[in-house]
């Protein structure tokens, strides 16, 4: 078999029935060897980073590794930020970029760039495939290492001339156990860890529990539901680990750090035990360091070691699978109760402002989100760009279920949510899929469009148009005088730019618009585009200005 060959069947053995690329002259064998494969579905793109974000989003839906294939060069380079994007949000991908021949590396030939080098510090690892013996190995520890441990994107880079070379003796796929030296990603918790987990659990009188994005792999959701009902212990979470508690339920709280709730952060800052799953202590969760819940004995559980102690000094750190952790709790925690601390949390906001409409003023970005909560189901997955529109769809749409909702989180990448949108659709054709935008982030990818309308994806787009690279805006207004340099961002009728591409397009300016197309786009199959005239100074509240304490929120 021909190495090009030799990776399809190899992939097919790893039960990949998606690829999200777009051909070009290094990976053309591989593109001739998927012509004769029926059992793998390609998606054709219109641009490689909507290749990868796309992979990104079928991966955490379905929780298996999303498959993104490259050309050389400027293919590769285009893909850099969806892998980043992965790598910084944990999400396990395998990307396979082409390559020139073995015999033309270092040239400076056509095409050529040392991807492999360039993604070294994005990638959880790397390989060149250069000889062909070599290929159903690492194809099969690719996808190993992208979805064990801590999960995220491994890049295989493809010399053409492997492609086409010939393997006599090819005897089919690996089937012995892969055993990578030094990687031992599944690491035990002891005994003595968890009975000081479970008497600090049990002695605290103001728990907290900080669900991250590690919260929502496995079991973990159910298991983190169980442990807060039955130890009546309030739940806030991150960013990322939203959808791994309900967020109508009464003990949760809300999101925490700089945009985080009232409730969120005065629990979180009050209390004196902090049990922190799956999440990092990013700069965005604790605001300043220092002051960063200051009495609490904190518990933090993270399956990578390297995350213990990095950004927070705890108290215990342990080294392990949440799940795995929930499991060994559960099993040594009884019921208890928190009444006195429950009541005073109370007495705190769990709601973001949400700027209730006034007869004669324009629609507000709250309210759309509102809407579109109230047209979906709870089996809806919801994807967001980066900005304005992503914190208030994080703090108004119900998000009851995991993998719901998709975003980039540790990037902040701009252009991320329609592609991830079109990789949950095909994940998921059965779910509704929409993508919350705004006018900025969706002119980032928009040229997708074209991609959802060719699969005919039920997709729906919501754009907050407000004229604005928004959160840009805010942070000129509060933390330097209101000087809005370079932010004012002019775009298209997105409506009509919608049916050019043969997708429906929709404008509303009023709330009884509003409500009139929101409606029509779900009772419409294929990918609809609609744009939302909102108030155009709106803020995101609450907010902790860069470097305060999250006990310094602006409120309003």
């Amino acid at each position: 078999m021909y190495g090009a060959q030799i990776l399809i069947q190899s992939l097919i053995e790893q039960d990949v029935d998606t690829i999200f690329g777009y051909p070009g002259g290094a990976v053309l064998p591989i593109y001739d060897a998927l012509f004769d494969c029926n059992r793998i579905n390609h998606v054709l793109v219109r641009h490689e980073q909507a290749a990868v974000h796309a992979a990104d989003g079928y991966a955490r839906v379905t929780g298996k590794p999303g498959v993104a294939l490259v050309t050389s060069g400027p293919g590769a380079t285009n893909a850099v930020t969806g892998i980043a994007t992965a790598y910084m949000d944990s999400v396990p991908l395998l990307i396979m970029t082409g390559q020139v021949p073995t015999n033309l590396l270092g040239l400076d030939s056509f095409q050529e760039v040392d991807i492999y080098g360039m993604t070294m510090n994005i990638t959880k690892h790397n390989y060149m495939v250069m000889d062909i013996a070599d290929l159903p190995r690492i194809i099969k520890d690719a996808f190993h290492i992208a979805n064990t441990g801590r999960p995220g994107p491994v890049l295989i880079d493809f010399p053409k001339n492997i492609m086409t070379n010939k393997l006599e003796s090819y005897d089919g796929p690996q089937k012995d156990q892969v055993h990578i030296q030094g990687y031992e990603p599944c690491l035990s918790i002891s005994e003595k860890e968890f009975d000081e987990m479970v008497e600090q659990i049990k002695r605290a009188y103001s728990p907290v529990l900080v669900a991250g994005g590690g919260c929502i792999a496995g079991n973990g959701p159910s298991l983190l539901f169980e442990l807060a009902t039955r130890c009546d212990i309030p739940v806030t979470s991150t960013l990322m680990g939203i959808g791994s508690f309900p967020v109508d339920h009464t003990l949760f709280l809300g999101i925490v750090g700089m945009h985080g709730t009232v409730a969120a952060n005065r629990a979180v800052q009050g209390a004196d035990v902090l049990i922190c799953l799956g999440m990092r202590f990013s700069d965005r969760v604790t605001g300043s360091k220092k002051t960063f819940s200051p009495k609490s004995f904190k518990i933090q559980v993270d399956i990578d070691p390297a995350e213990l102690n990095k950004n927070v000094q705890v108290d215990l750190a342990v080294s392990g699978s949440v799940e795995y952790a929930l499991y060994g709790i559960l099993k040594r925690v009884s019921e208890n109760k928190h009444t006195a601390w429950l009541e005073k949390i109370s007495g705190w906001s769990k709601q973001a402002p949400a700027f209730k409409h006034k007869e004669d003023e324009v629609l507000t970005p709250q309210e759309v989100i509102h809407y579109i909560d109230a047209a979906t189901d709870e089996n809806a997955i919801i994807s967001t760009d980066v900005g304005q529109h992503q914190i208030w769809t994080a703090h108004h749409y119900t998000f009851t279920k995991p993998r719901s909702f998709l975003t980039s989180g540790g990037l902040g990448t701009m252009g991320y949510g329609f592609p991830a949108a079109i990789g949950a659709a095909v994940a998921s054709p059965d779910r509704q899929v929409v993508c919350i935008s705004g006018d900025g982030s969706f002119q980032m990818n928009m040229q997708e469009i074209m991609t959802a309308v060719d699969l005919g994806l039920n997709v729906k787009v919501a754009i907050l148009k407000n004229g604005y690279l928004g959160m840009v805006r805010q942070w000129q207004q509060l933390f330097l005088n209101n000087r809005y340099s370079a932010v004012r961002i002019s775009s298209p009728d997105f409506a009509s730019l919608a049916k050019s591409f043969g997708a429906h397009g929709f404008t509303a300016r009023t709330i009884e618009e509003a409500h009139a197309i929101i409606n029509l786009a779900f009772k419409i199959e294929g990918p609809v585009i609609m744009e939302f005239y909102v108030n155009e100074e709106a803020n995101v509240y609450p907010i902790v200005p860069p470097g305060a304490s999250n006990q310094d929120m602006i409120e309003n």
